[in-house]
């Protein structure tokens, strides 16, 4: 025993692993482990009081908005057919708004088709109605122009409301003008023109004797006042065509609504 503790401790002084230099190689120290323990838990523990310190909300926003942003792999059929129908209704709007501006293909012909569009807009048309109520002497004349008149104003306030709701804008940055600012038609949906002239051009062909032209050019004439607004880059095609639904859906409702001669002749007397 003697013997061979000697040789156990030359065979330790000659192995070169135990030098100093090479200690760390064998063995982390001490001190490195603790330092490293005491990091981790140092930072759990300031993780953990951050994450109590954290309101509920902020915890759910940021547990949702991963989720959030996550696109969308499978929309549905509805939201594609939709996004479609949208995306051709803006191309097909801006390709034919030929008079949007003075550089377009047709910007010669704007000052005529913007002429054309105040032959639809409601001032001119409530103005020509009280004028005419005023020298009409008929019974049934007033009768018409009194709910011509109400026709008129309807059109206004619905028109009016449904483009406050919508809120859409037009194919291109055209601000409105002054006749529009008075009829509060400054939004794109639905076209207040179009649904002007639908309701005119229909009560005019039921409570008017009109020859077979005049039909066909009132009927005309509502057609390209509608497309007009389109042309000069004021509303999309589905505006237009939605305009000339609520234009008609207008007409039927003066038409429920319809004030007799009677109560006609007290309203012109009160005024």
């Amino acid at each position: 025993m003697p013997a061979s503790q000697p040789r156990s401790r030359a065979r330790d002084r000659n192995n070169v692993l135990n030098r100093a230099e090479f200690l760390s190689l064998n063995q982390p120290l001490k001190g490195n482990q603790e330092s490293r323990s005491s990091v981790r838990k140092q930072s759990g523990q300031a993780g953990a009081a951050g994450a109590q310190n954290t309101n509920p909300k902020e915890r759910r926003q940021s547990q949702q908005l991963p989720e959030e942003d996550c696109m969308q792999l499978n929309p549905s059929f509805k939201g594609i057919a939709f996004n479609s129908l949208l995306a051709i209704d803006i191309c097909m709007s801006k390709r034919l708004g030929v008079c949007a501006n003075r550089a377009s293909s047709w910007g010669g012909a704007r000052s005529m088709i913007n002429l054309l569009g105040i032959t639809g807009h409601g001032i001119p048309w409530i103005a020509g109605t009280l004028i005419c109520l005023v020298k009409s002497s008929t019974l049934a004349g007033q009768e018409v122009l009194m709910n011509l008149l109400l026709a008129l104003l309807l059109d206004i306030m619905i028109v009016a409301g449904l483009q406050k709701l919508a809120k859409r804008k037009g194919p291109y940055d055209i601000n409105p003008g002054l006749l529009d600012y008075l009829t509060m038609d400054t939004y794109a949906f639905p076209a207040g023109h179009a649904s002007r002239v639908a309701m005119l051009s229909k009560f005019f062909l039921n409570h008017l004797v009109l020859a077979i032209p005049l039909r066909i050019l009132l009927v005309l004439w509502a057609l390209c006042v509608g497309f007009s607004r389109v042309m000069i880059g004021r509303h999309h095609i589905t505006d237009v065509l939605s305009g000339f639904v609520f234009g008609y859906l207008q007409f039927r409702l003066v038409e429920l609504i319809w004030m007799s001669s009677n109560t006609c002749q007290m309203l012109i007397s009160i005024w």
